[in-house]
């Protein structure tokens, strides 16, 4: 049987009757088939409507058939690419669609747009290879999500370059990168005690491409027991695909646990961060740190880890100029995985767009023992509860990149390593840095290390003749702490020459 990975499960005005017929399709009525004209801001009037009304879950069921299929099965249900949307119409573009069953049970909306028109894109069971499971029953039929296709990597082939599948999730990639972290469309009461809760994005438009254009339009629906949103997706494939997202929400209730743009990647270990773990390769990781670029200029990275016990932490800002799980580990070496291939998986900044007020990114990290886990989420939590009844707006462009998108003065972090010191009770840490700004004579280059509770000691900053590169080392000592708060950075004089480091270190 093939072992189970995260990375693959994963101009007119739209009239009242497609509205209506999009809140019979979610009281589990007859959906729509015929072909009415559309516009963005009628999927904002649609959120709008049903936000009046009392949330209702999904009555759709599966049958056990598909519902209890197990993973191997699913793959199996393959769809034909002859059968794509848009195929064999010279388009840039064409869309390939998934299946319901296994993990995927809800019933997906999709609708094509074409010169301001909506038609929805109709079930055919000839869509799909069945062979594994026979013939699909009238009611398991339906749409689990799409994946889209562009040629992004050569010329004459259709690359899988995005995929909407599940909740609100979705994902991306850019040239020559393995599928890895993943975005929502908006995170509700991540990590806390009562549950999280998991909108869907229940209906998809999407605009067909004209035949030179070099992204995609698509919209989407939102729905959850607080809140409705309305979507705007652009999507540009490239080096680093950009997304470029307007989003709406319209809350049925106060949101106090809300996340913005949130983030979900995985680590599960890295070369200084490996106890207990018996494996052949260096590291196994999908991002290995948290970037925030904050509004008052203010750089910083924040390694990640796999911790022993759940881990959060609020950064708080105002006006953030971005964030994102990055993936710095850019050899081989540094993975040694020939399937896995970890060091192409791409890095995701948010660049934000228009004032985002205050607020704080924050990251969790989850403990977990096998690498098709997600453990990792990072997202904008703002100051304020969204209000019940009202509208709430945020823009942003999503980077799926190799690097962050913006050139910085300032070096960057490239290596975290920590190990137990020549001294009792106290632990070593290394921190690598690289940037242009590091090759400049310095006559007064030094580290600068803050702990909020036990003792620093032996702060060396230096060159590191191999990378070209600055060294910076210093010996921590706990004393009776079990939680403190690391901050470190390179100066020449006054004036900072790399990114802030933040890290905080668990007994």
């Amino acid at each position: 049987m093939k072992k189970l990975h995260r990375r693959d499960l994963l101009a007119g005005a739209l009239v009242l009757p497609v509205a209506l017929d999009a809140a019979r399709r979610r009281f589990g009525i007859s959906a729509a088939t015929a072909a009415e004209p559309f516009s963005a801001e009628r999927v904002k009037e649609l959120a709008r409507a049903l936000a009046t009304k009392p949330w209702q879950a999904s009555k759709d069921a599966l049958s056990p058939t598909l519902a209890k299929i197990g993973y191997d099965d699913y793959r199996a249900l393959r769809f034909k690419p002859d059968q794509a949307l848009w195929a064999g119409q010279d388009l840039p573009f064409t869309v390939h669609l998934f299946h319901r069953g296994f993990l995927y049970k809800e019933r997906v909306e999709i609708f094509e747009v074409d010169n301001g028109i909506a038609q929805p894109v109709a079930y055919r069971p000839e869509m799909f290879d069945l062979s594994k499971i026979g013939s699909v029953a009238e009611g398991d039929r339906g749409f689990a999500g799409f994946r889209l296709h562009a040629p992004m990597n050569r010329p004459d082939y259709h690359d899988e370059v995005a995929v909407f599948l599940g909740a609100s999730y979705f994902r991306a990639v850019g040239k020559h990168h393995r599928y890895g972290l993943s975005a929502r469309g908006l995170a509700i009461k991540t990590a806390e005690q009562t549950g999280e809760e998991f909108p869907r994005f229940t209906s998809f438009w999407l605009e067909k491409p004209r035949s030179q254009a070099g992204e995609i339009v698509i919209h989407a629906l939102l729905d959850s027991r607080s809140t409705t949103g309305a979507y705007r997706f652009a999507i540009r494939p490239g080096e680093a695909t950009i997304v470029e997202v307007e989003s709406t929400l319209f809350p049925r209730v106060e949101i106090a646990q809300v996340g913005i743009a949130p983030l979900t990647s995985m680590f599960f270990f890295a070369a200084s961060d490996r106890g207990g773990i018996d494996d052949f390769r260096p590291s196994v990781h999908d991002s290995d740190g948290l970037s925030i670029w904050t509004g008052s200029g203010e750089q910083i990275w924040r390694p990640i880890s796999n911790p022993g016990l759940l881990q959060a932490a609020n950064f708080l800002d105002v006006d953030p100029r971005g964030f994102g799980l990055m993936q710095r580990q850019r050899s081989f070496a540094a993975f040694q995985d020939l399937e896995a291939r970890y060091e192409r998986r791409p890095s995701l900044w948010i660049e934000t767009l228009g004032k985002w007020g205050k607020g704080g990114v924050s990251l969790i990290e989850i403990p977990t023992t096998s690498e098709i886990h997600d453990n990792i989420v990072a997202f904008w939590r703002p100051e304020k509860p969204l209000a019940a009844k009202g509208e709430h707006s945020f823009a942003y462009r999503m980077h799926w990149c190799w690097d962050a998108p913006w050139k910085s003065d300032l070096a960057h972090v490239t290596d975290t390593r920590i190990g137990a010191s020549f001294v009792q009770n106290r632990w070593l840490f290394v921190i690598e840095t690289e940037g242009d700004v590091l090759r400049r004579d310095a006559k007064d280059r030094r580290g600068q290390v803050e702990a909020n509770a036990g003792k620093i000691h032996n702060v060396v900053s230096q060159l590191n003749p191999v990378t070209g590169g600055w060294r910076l080392s210093f010996e921590l000592e706990p004393e009776s702490a079990r939680v403190i708060e690391l901050r470190a950075r390179l100066m020449d004089g006054d004036q900072p020459v790399s990114e802030t480091w933040l890290y905080r270190w668990t007994r």
